[in-house]
């Protein structure tokens, strides 16, 4: 009989593979006594409140206060929050994350007066205090953040009640999580060499590019018919939190939760439509593509299991871990030797969380805080797939390095709406690496391919989540009922119309909707899309040289939330509000859908 594969306990794992959190706290013992502290300093709030008004010096007394909770707060969620992520079985991590996200509701709660109290104050008033005390002048975007959002502030009654039921607001969310990294139990299922290994989300996206249609198959029906048991549970969770996104925007008065959404980075909702819009007008070239991998797989029936497989077949192209941090240093040179540097950091340092091991959360991230390393989680393949998630989670780190480097605390973060350009723009010069140094008519159309399949899941089917997410919270507004059977047949519908007339409609397919974490974010998923988009054109400048290019990047990078983010890109040479930059991300994949069609052509001859 075949010996089960399972994956590594967190303890069997080399050290050098892990991420170091002892530079955040040396030690659990540490944590706590860093949430002790903070608690005591909790109840200083409200010796600051009604203090604002007093004069310039109260003033900035508040905001320092202000901003110093949050900033304490943030290290001790990270740590707490990728503790629990690194297993997320091991129940002191869970205890050491429920203490963190009750003390980060604690720690809003007692400061929640705070933009009130600063909206009771008039413009005269405040820019007057300005005038007088030259110290507040770090300040002055971030307080005419807080003004430009008077309609929608509460009183501050109303405000502490509110921040007081952020864990309730979170709940759902918070179940999903559990119950999709934790307690869903996936089948064995048998690789190409007969072996059988324990199905988990990481090893759920290696199958599903096995050349072997069986595998995918089997994959693919073992995974759903899990989802399918739980599917009405996935509808509550999703329910509620669709309703309290609602529920906020209205009591907020705004006019959608879409507007209260986007209102947070100041994104005008045509942003949003735009993508939409450009997207639905250019399937007929997703279908072209989904036709031409049903005719490179010789298949008389195309299903959605067949989506991610290479259709050129088995191509050796993997990389090992260290071989694709070499590979990283290489392609990234084009950013200079500021930016290598800390990529470098990165590698020596411990800031990466590489290998898969039991319990650890899927997918990959980069996360930390403003007194943190900008840490990676990755689930680690030998694969190109890997080495693009190595280089777009890089970017979003370095990102996060060069704001904390260059800003104060106060704009030592960055929009939402920024974060996936720096890692799409890293992405996007990969692929310009690979297509210029591989010469092998085999590699090339290989890598073509990937980057259709890249182009396809990160512009098409992100936006596909979008549309799909503003649907399920205008229809909640509505006053319909989101359930199962009715997520589940409007889905279906929509991932008909994205994929088109070539692909078989599965009925697994249907509860795709169950698995996708990105429902969770409030509107977070359309930024992949606009995101990659504008770091089509952003990789375009840096590497043809033009003037200032590299320079502008590097700023945008360094900007943190010192200006709104469509003015940041538009300093950065991308005007945003506008649908241009989409259409010529169209251009390029509809460029290199038509080199892979010559090549193929060719190959075939």
């Amino acid at each position: 009989m075949t010996e089960t594969k399972q994956l590594p306990k967190r303890s069997e794992l080399s050290v050098e593979l892990t991420w170091d959190l002892a530079k955040i706290f040396k030690d659990d013992l540490a944590f706590d006594n860093a949430c002790e502290r903070l608690t005591n300093e909790i109840e200083k709030a409200e010796s600051f409140k009604g203090t604002l008004g007093q004069g310039a010096k109260e003033f900035q007394e508040g905001i320092d206060y202000y901003l110093a909770m949050y900033r304490k707060i943030e290290s001790i969620y990270v740590y707490s929050h990728l503790k629990n992520d690194q297993d997320t079985t091991n129940a002191t991590f869970q205890a050491l994350y429920g203490r963190a996200s009750m003390l980060f509701s604690k720690v809003s709660e007692a400061i929640s007066w705070f933009e009130p109290e600063v909206l009771t104050l008039s413009d005269e008033k405040i820019w007057h205090f300005f005038e007088e005390n030259k110290e507040l002048e770090v300040y002055r975007h971030f307080i005419e953040n807080i003004l430009t959002d008077r309609p929608h502030i509460l009183s501050s009654d109303q405000e502490a009640l509110l921040a007081g039921a952020g864990e309730i607001f979170e709940a759902s969310s918070n179940t999903f999580s559990v119950l999709n990294n934790a307690d869903l139990e996936f089948p064995i299922i048998e690789n190409e060499t007969g072996e059988k290994i324990q199905l988990t989300h990481g090893v759920y996206g290696q199958l599903m590019e096995s050349v072997e249609r069986d595998v995918r198959k089997h994959a693919f029906e073992g995974l759903y018919k899990v989802y399918n048991q739980f599917r009405n549970t996935f509808a509550s969770t999703l329910s509620s939190h669709v309703k309290a996104h609602n529920f906020k925007a209205k009591i907020r008065q705004f006019p959608s939760a879409r507007a209260a959404s986007l209102n947070n980075n100041h994104i005008p909702e045509s942003v949003y439509d735009n993508l939409i819009t450009v997207v639905n007008k250019h399937l007929p070239l997703l279908h072209r593509y989904i036709a031409l991998r049903k005719r490179l797989l010789n298949l008389e029936d195309l299903h959605m299991y067949d989506m991610y497989t290479p259709v050129l077949g088995e191509i050796s192209i993997r990389y090992s871990y260290q071989e694709a941090k070499e590979m990283t240093l290489k392609v990234l040179e084009p950013l200079g030797e500021e930016y290598l540097s800390a990529v470098k950091q990165a590698f020596d340092n411990r800031w990466i969380d590489v290998v898969e091991n039991q319990g650890k959360r899927s997918g990959a991230y980069s996360s930390g805080a403003y007194d943190t390393a900008p840490y990676i989680l990755l689930n680690w393949h030998d694969s190109l797939d890997q080495l693009y998630t190595l280089v777009h989670e890089m970017g979003h780190s370095i990102h996060s390095y060069f704001t904390r480097k260059n800003q104060p605390y106060v704009y030592g973060d960055y929009s939402i709406f920024l974060a996936e350009i720096a890692s799409t723009t890293n992405e996007n010069i990969l692929t310009e690496y690979l297509l210029k140094t591989e010469t092998n008519p085999n590699v090339r159309a290989y890598i073509l391919n990937h980057y259709l399949d890249g182009f396809k899941g990160t512009v098409f089917r992100q936006t596909q989540f979008a549309e799909f997410e503003h649907f399920i919270h205008v229809e909640d507004a509505k006053g319909t009922p989101l359930t199962s059977d009715y997520l589940c047949e409007n889905y279906s519908q929509l991932n008909a119309k994205y994929y088109g007339p070539e692909v078989i409609k599965d009925e697994e397919i249907t509860t795709e909707w169950t698995r996708i974490p990105h429902f969770y974010y409030n509107y977070y998923v359309f930024q992949y899309a606009t995101g990659f988009s504008a770091a089509s054109a952003l990789s375009k400048k840096i590497l043809t040289e033009e003037p200032q290019a590299l320079e502008n990047y590097l700023m945008y990078l360094k900007s943190g939330s010192s200006d709104y983010p469509i003015e940041v890109m538009k300093k950065a040479g991308v005007d945003m509000t506008q649908s241009y930059y989409l259409d010529d991300a169209m251009s390029v994949f509809e460029t290199r859908l038509n080199e892979f069609e010559v090549l193929i052509e060719a190959l075939e001859k």
